[in-house]
């Protein structure tokens, strides 16, 4: 009876743990690159390679954590050979790891590693689609705090968004890229068939969900932009209403700078100075003309 496949999953491992469960000849930079900590973002690109005897690939998955407003990245690498699957899962800085379970328990233990590789690309495809949902979630929030909060609080969020989904799209394309590669058969092994064709079938579905997430993302860009045009609308109309208001004000005060000015002037022959009265008819004048002003304000529903 032939040996069946293997998916060996490790978390953070150390190289001891690593050498183990490795196939022997893998290259030093493969394996720098399993051991190396995740630290950056959207940090390093993912890719699948060809070297020889094995397969080499590296995926991110952005995952939006939506009660605390903020996006982090999990890394998942592998190497697969005709018998055995190793993925490593990083664990981000006070993040958790990228848990490959139920891609694993999809698995049926006649499965070749192809179709290994395949569950674990689904789950990821699977995930991107879920977070492109979470985004346009978070999107249409924020377009309903555009009339409720103020302006710069609201731009602070469109920025971060803006930013999350240029890191999206950094991590999605090369991925989508790679498992192309697949679909294209220049991903290869020297000896033996890691991807036959029922396998590259399968991996149609999941390049299919890539593609999907790639057209989301566009559509999540879209509608980011028109959250920005209708703040940058609001913002106009704020500015206009202020400006309005302090026309309104300048205009109120006109009329009685004006009166002031008049019977401020230095001549000795101004009929109203020798009056008792004068004093409370220049009073009379400013009540009635900003009484008139207001009135009129009103009547054209400025105020």
């Amino acid at each position: 009876m032939a040996e069946r496949s293997q998916w060996i999953d490790l978390i953070d491992p150390t190289e001891e743990e690593l050498r183990k469960h490795l196939p022997p000849g893998v290259r030093p930079t493969a394996l720098a690159a399993l051991l190396e900590p995740h630290v950056h973002d959207d940090e390093p690109r993912p890719r699948i390679e060809s070297h020889g005897d094995y397969i080499f690939g590296v995926f991110l998955l952005p995952v939006e954590v939506t009660e605390e407003d903020r996006l982090y990245y999990q890394e998942v690498d592998f190497i697969a050979t005709t018998d055995t699957l190793v993925s490593v899962s990083k664990t981000p800085p006070g993040e958790q790891p990228f848990d490959p379970q139920e891609a694993k328990d999809a698995c049926r233990p006649t499965d070749p590693v192809g179709m290994f590789v395949y569950h674990l690309v689904d789950e990821i495809a699977e995930r991107y689609l879920d977070l492109i949902d979470d985004l346009d979630d978070e999107i249409d929030e924020l377009e309903d705090l555009v009339a409720e909060k103020p302006a710069p609080e609201v731009g602070h969020r469109l920025r971060e968004l803006r930013e999350d989904v240029r890191g999206i799209r950094r991590t999605l394309a090369p991925t989508r890229d790679a498992i192309h590669k697949i679909l294209d058969d220049r991903i290869e092994l020297d000896d033996g068939e890691l991807f036959p064709r029922d396998v590259e079938i399968a991996f149609g579905d999941a390049y299919d969900k890539f593609m999907r997430a790639s057209e989301a993302l566009e559509s999540s860009r879209d509608a980011l932009a028109s959250v920005r045009d209708y703040l940058q609308g609001k913002i106009s109309v704020d500015q206009n209403e202020v400006m309005k208001r302090l026309t309104m004000v300048a205009s109120l005060l006109l009329l009685p700078t004006f009166i002031v000015g008049l019977y401020g002037q230095n001549f000795h022959n101004i009929p109203e100075l020798g009056w008792s009265f004068g004093y409370w008819w220049s009073w009379a004048w400013i009540i009635v003309t900003t009484a008139g002003q207001i009135a009129f304000f009103r009547w054209k529903k400025w105020l």
